[in-house]
């Protein structure tokens, strides 16, 4: 819902009432994950996507006749093997879709909820999507942990707390999904399935160095939905209009900029700068953080270099494993550009655990469930 979010708080803000349908499950191929929206207003305008196009028509049916309703839908959708034209995907994927009425009404939280994720602050917005009377029942749970939740799932506190930890935990990963409950909140039971839309703030991207590999490294972070910030020590380098891209351009020395930042298991660290004096010192840091991923450019003999400095300042075997060096997957990259798409297919590779090989030489699923935060 990210993605149309700032459009459909206009149409809430306007007083207009709308279909909201979002992937609320997937199966075997799907082309959208969980949290892919779509969203049809009153004037039959639409926003988003929840398939890719495969089942676009058929949602947008159900979205405009639940707006005029008021009543919430859970509906799946999936490949037809009788009927090539019948709706279904032809991908061989099964989409379980919600569509709810949105409106002042129905949904007053939705412009503060819109404003926090503006901000940068994390939110998520728990919704009952099956179960025994509650379905559409929503609660929102603030990234803040002394503020309580706003709602309620409507099957008592203990539902109500239950969800409060558990989305809290999803929100700290950026995790969108679906969790099951008992009817009165017991965390074993599947009486009660809610889907959780987390809105965490975007994973950051650390790059160092302030070179042309660096400038496409950024761009292909930000396309990716990076925060992404780039250091350097040499201040004529490391300038604005050389990183339009760049969230943020910081000169400072790279090891002491990347000791006063927070870095979390979904943060990615490129090392760029070919040079010992920079490279050391900031890896030393890096590889003793909980990064996700940490890459350093350079070629083989520079790599065998770099590992021989930082054994030498006390790096362990075990730490040194988490290092990507040479960055990236072998595509052949020469350029910058090029590169940079090397180390984004790297990135991809390791968030969903796919070969790394060409499709045409694989077989099975061509869509993995998540490996890493």
């Amino acid at each position: 819902m990210r993605d149309i979010l700032s459009t459909i708080t206009k149409w809430w803000a306007d007083d207009e009432a709308f279909g909201l349908a979002t992937v609320v499950r997937t199966f075997r191929s799907a082309p959208r994950d969980p949290g892919a929206a779509l969203a049809v207003a009153a004037d039959g305008q639409v926003i988003g996507s929840v398939s890719g196009g495969c089942v676009e028509g058929a949602v947008y049916e159900l979205s405009a006749e639940v707006s005029a309703t008021g009543e919430p839908v859970l509906h799946t959708y999936g490949v037809s093997d009788d009927d090539a034209f019948a709706v279904g995907l032809t991908c061989g994927g099964i989409l379980d879709i919600f569509v709810e009425p949105v409106s002042k009404q129905t949904f007053p939280e939705l412009g503060e909820i819109a404003a926090a994720v503006e901000r940068g602050e994390p939110v998520a917005v728990a919704t009952v999507i099956a179960g025994p009377g509650q379905v559409g029942a929503r609660r929102v749970i603030w990234g803040d942990a002394g503020r309580a939740g706003t709602g309620s799932l409507g099957a008592g506190e203990r539902l109500d707390a239950a969800a409060d930890d558990d989305v809290r935990g999803m929100l700290a990963q950026g995790l969108t999904g679906t969790r099951h409950y008992g009817e009165h909140g017991e965390r074993r039971g599947d009486e009660l399935s809610v889907f959780v839309n987390s809105f965490a703030p975007p994973p950051r991207m650390l790059v160092f160095g302030a070179i042309d590999f660096a400038a496409a490294v950024a761009r292909v972070g930000k396309f990716l939905g990076y925060h992404v910030t780039v250091c350097d020590a040499r201040q004529v380098f490391a300038t604005r209009s050389r990183f339009p891209d760049a969230d943020e351009v910081v000169v400072d020395w790279p090891h002491r900029f990347l000791g006063g930042v927070e870095v979390d298991a979904r943060t990615v660290i490129c090392v760029l700068t070919h040079d010992p004096k920079f490279d050391v010192p900031v890896l030393e840091v890096a590889l003793r953080t909980p990064a996700g991923y940490i890459g350093a450019m350079g070629s083989r003999r520079t790599h065998e270099d770099r590992l021989a400095r930082l054994r030498a300042v006390g790096m362990t075997g075990d730490e040194l494993s988490r290092l990507r060096s040479p960055v990236g997957l072998d595509l052949g990259a020469r350029t910058p550009e090029e590169t940079a798409v090397s180390i984004a297919a790297e990135l991809i590779q390791l968030r969903w655990g796919g070969s790394g090989r060409a499709l045409t030489e694989t077989g099975g699923r061509i869509h993995h469930e998540s490996t890493h935060p």
